[in-house]
């Protein structure tokens, strides 16, 4: 039964459990990795995660209290000289743990058990993944005269002062204003074209207007001429048959 059963027992006796994880905490200090079953990497978290935090204060009774549970001298000398300086900014979580599979004499669950801030690839790939995921701004960015002056000094003096002209406000605003003025004119000149042009469609128009009443008027004078005459003969007709 489990009765009391507060962490695992291992299937040893406490002196040989507090023995093996010694040794074991030893080992990953000096390595910084070790390949051990599931169950004894998960015991060995609980029993040296303390032990790296109490290395962050480096005093004499601290290195008494490591030594208490490592009985190695080495180890202790690593722990408080190079591993606390490594964890110095980590609240905590020291170790990783990596399943590897099973074993096959006795099918056991192995893994690997390191420490976390040696396993320098992968520290490698977040800092290039934080690096890859930024913010990117769209468009170009206008050079500054600081980030111009290296560019100058590959070059001559004079391209230089050119670049810091062109790239100077003043000159980005001198060119607006120029590109507006010629905009306005180009505006203006296109307008005074399309107005030329009404005005001379405005006179072809009244031209045409005018030769068709021109010729209106030609048609209808010999139709009155014709008709006066008719008038004419009619009305001497009538004198004649009175008299």
């Amino acid at each position: 039964m489990r009765h009391k059963k507060t962490f695992n027992h291992l299937g040893r006796k406490s002196g040989h459990r507090k023995a093996m994880l010694a040794n074991m905490a030893s080992s990953l200090i000096k390595h910084k990795r070790i390949e051990t079953t599931t169950a004894k990497a998960k015991a060995l978290r609980r029993y040296i995660e303390p032990l790296i935090t109490r290395s962050k204060d480096d005093s004499t009774h601290s290195r008494r209290i490591a030594f208490s549970y490592l009985q190695d001298k080495d180890a202790v000398t690593e722990l408080f000289r190079e591993v606390s300086a490594k964890v110095a900014e980590r609240p905590g979580g020291y170790t990783r743990i990596i399943k590897l599979g099973n074993r096959l004499g006795d099918n056991a669950d192995m893994c690997l058990i390191e420490l976390v801030d040696y396993n320098e690839n992968l520290l490698a790939e977040k800092a290039a993944a934080k690096k890859s995921t930024g913010r990117r701004r769209r468009g170009s960015k206008k050079k500054t005269k600081d980030e111009a002056a290296p560019v100058a000094a590959a070059g001559t003096a004079e391209p230089a002062e050119a670049v810091e002209e062109a790239e100077s406000p003043e000159a980005v605003v001198e060119e607006e204003v120029t590109e507006e003025v010629v905009e306005e004119t180009a505006a203006e000149e296109v307008t005074e074209e399309e107005v030329k042009a009404e005005e001379v469609t405005e006179e072809v128009a009244e031209e045409e207007v005018a030769e068709e009443v021109a010729e209106e008027v030609a048609e209808e004078e010999p139709k009155a001429e014709e008709t006066e005459a008719k008038a004419e003969s009619e009305e001497e007709k009538k004198e004649e048959k009175k008299n």
